[in-house]
C-alpha cells in the first residue's frame, strides 16, 4: 500500500463517520452501515482509526455508539480516575484513564 491509498482511506473513513453522526437521529441502522464501511476501509488499507472515532465504536459488539444517545459516559475517582463508556445496547464498557504523562508529572516537581 503507497500513501495515496492510506490518505485517500483516511478521507473516505473520517466522511463516513462524520455521516454517521449526522444522520444518527433520524436512521440508527443507516449510522451503524457507515461506520461497518468505515471500518472495513481501514482494514483494508491497514489504517488505524483515529482516536475520536475508535471511541465512538463499542469495542464488544462493534456497534456506532453516541455519547447521550447510545452510550452512558461517566467520570469515576475510584483508584485511578478515569472515564467510563458504557454500551446501552450490549452493556460493554470502556475505560479511559484521566492521569497525566509520566513526563508532564516530573516538570513540575
Amino acid at each position: 500500500m503507497d500513501a495515496s491509498v492510506k490518505r485517500i482511506a483516511k478521507q473516505r473513513i473520517q466522511k463516513l463517520f462524520r455521516l454517521a453522526i449526522k444522520i444518527h437521529k433520524e436512521n440508527q441502522q443507516l449510522a451503524q452501515r457507515y461506520v461497518d464501511i468505515a471500518r472495513r476501509i481501514a482494514m483494508a488499507a491497514k489504517v488505524r482509526l483515529p482516536t475520536e472515532y475508535r471511541r465512538l465504536v463499542c469495542r464488544h459488539c462493534k456497534s456506532f455508539i453516541l455519547p447521550g444517545v447510545s452510550c452512558r459516559v461517566r467520570i469515576k475517582q475510584r483508584r485511578e480516575p478515569h472515564v467510563v463508556i458504557t454500551c446501552l445496547k450490549c452493556g460493554g464498557y470502556i475505560r479511559i484513564p484521566l492521569r497525566r504523562k509520566a513526563n508532564e508529572q516530573k516538570n513540575n516537581c
